[in-house]
């Protein structure tokens, strides 16, 4: 299956491991899955795909969360906490304010800890146990390193995590801390920190499990899974448009995987395949620099800035996969303020959905494309919301309401609220 909605099914090659195996997206060379670790192309280094000969339809799937869709992935269980099954709410206030015919929120923050990433560590740890690696590794901006070391303590596997210094939310080193793994600080942004990582699993020292790794894509691209069904369910139809923040990209190319998985089996039409959107902050947004200047590579940004930690990146590796899947669905990308971002996170949380900045790109790229007369009001609109709001505290409080002191008595307390 090439890098297109209507690409074939392909047939299982020889180096195929129970219909299973990999693939490089640039010149096609084929890699058995288990044999050894291997995260980019032998021949290119290019990126690598999860392949599978049999291609399942709505019926194959039972069950729920993650390993509801095992048929699509590369076994039948994995390291589970459990995750997915997470909610798609709906935001009726915001809906109206927004101006689009229907929009939900997929909030990915109800996952164990707290981010989608946990969907991407059940199947990449499951992985690495097959693998039979000692010791398992990620370069972070919080949220990985947080699934990491969970699932790594849950499989009772070595956890390393590396975090440029000074820039990661508190609640997500915290969460790092406490789940045993072994967190480095480094002098560097994001982009610094993969690439040390990606030199440590090259020398065989970890086995790295940022979404460069194809198995973490295999778990992410079920939140594409959950949205068309929850949306068919309520509506009887798929959404137009799914938009979300872009960081690293792998959410981006692994909705689309999804996509491409499903019209394969028929189980959808090509033309229903919602359009792919990415939002990305202003002071690190190359994926909308590409978009918008046509180009088939992004160029990699070295100073990046915003107050959505979680998407702070300058070089999103899954660009090559990203790119085809915003194109090939006739999607786009937009870039916002942090003041946008901010104002986003309150707007949904005044509707009871709490959210970390990052995760609120996507509101505020909407409402951007909105004003723009880019998202026409009769489209259904689903944005996806990646991290809870606990994951940083700190910009919560800076967004809320401050508090009111207030004297130790109850009439003191009726008067300042004004109670006849």
């Amino acid at each position: 299956m090439s890098l297109a909605l209507d690409a074939p099914v392909q047939s299982a090659p020889p180096e195929a491991d129970d219909g299973v195996w990999l693939e490089c997206i640039a010149c096609g060379g084929q890699f058995a899955p288990f044999e050894e670790v291997r995260f980019t192309c032998d021949d290119c280094d290019g990126l690598l795909e999860v392949r599978y000969a049999d291609q399942p339809t709505w019926d194959d799937f039972s069950g729920e969360g993650v390993w509801r869709y095992a048929a699509a992935l590369p076994f039948e269980e994995g390291v589970s906490l459990p995750e997915g099954h997470t909610p798609l709410h709906e935001v009726p206030r915001l809906r109206e304010d927004l101006g689009v015919n229907r929009l939900r929120v997929k909030h990915e923050g109800m996952n164990p800890t707290g981010s989608f990433k946990d969907r991407g560590m059940t199947v990449g740890v499951r992985v690495a146990e097959e693998l039979g690696v000692g010791r398992l590794a990620c370069a972070s901006t919080g949220n990985t390193s947080a699934a990491l070391a969970a699932y790594g303590a849950r499989a009772g596997l070595e956890t390393l995590v590396l975090l440029p210094a000074g820039k990661v939310a508190a609640g997500k080193v915290a969460q790092a801390a406490l789940h045993d793994a072994r967190i480095l600080e480094v002098d560097g942004n994001f982009d610094a920190c993969l690439d040390i990582v990606q030199d440590l699993a090259n020398r065989g020292e970890v086995y790295l499990l940022n979404s460069l790794n194809p198995f973490r894509l295999e778990g992410q691209k079920t939140i594409g899974f959950e949205i068309l069904e929850e949306f068919r369910d309520d509506y009887g139809r798929f959404p137009d448009r799914i938009v979300l923040p872009v960081g690293n990209a792998g959410n981006t190319a692994a909705l689309f995987k999804a996509f491409r998985e499903l019209v394969a089996a028929g189980a959808m039409d090509a033309d229903e395949v919602p359009k792919l959107t990415g939002v990305q902050a202003a002071g690190a947004a190359p994926m909308v620099e590409a978009i918008e200047d046509g180009a088939d590579e992004i160029r990699r940004w070295e100073e990046v800035e915003t107050i959505a930690t979680a998407i702070r990146i300058g070089n999103p590796v899954n660009a090559p996969k990203a790119l085809p899947g915003i194109r090939g669905t006739g999607g786009t990308a937009v870039a916002v303020e942090d003041e946008a971002i901010t104002e986003a996170q309150r707007d949904l949380a005044r509707e009871g959905v709490g959210v970390e900045p990052a995760s609120a790109a996507s509101v505020a790229g909407l409402r951007k494309l909105r004003e723009e007369g880019r998202v026409d009001a009769d489209e259904d609109v689903v944005c996806l919301t990646t991290g809870h709001l606990l994951k940083d505290p700190d910009a919560a409080y800076e967004a809320g309401g401050d508090p009111e002191p207030v004297a130790n008595s109850t009439d003191a307390v009726l008067k300042h609220i004004g109670a006849k």
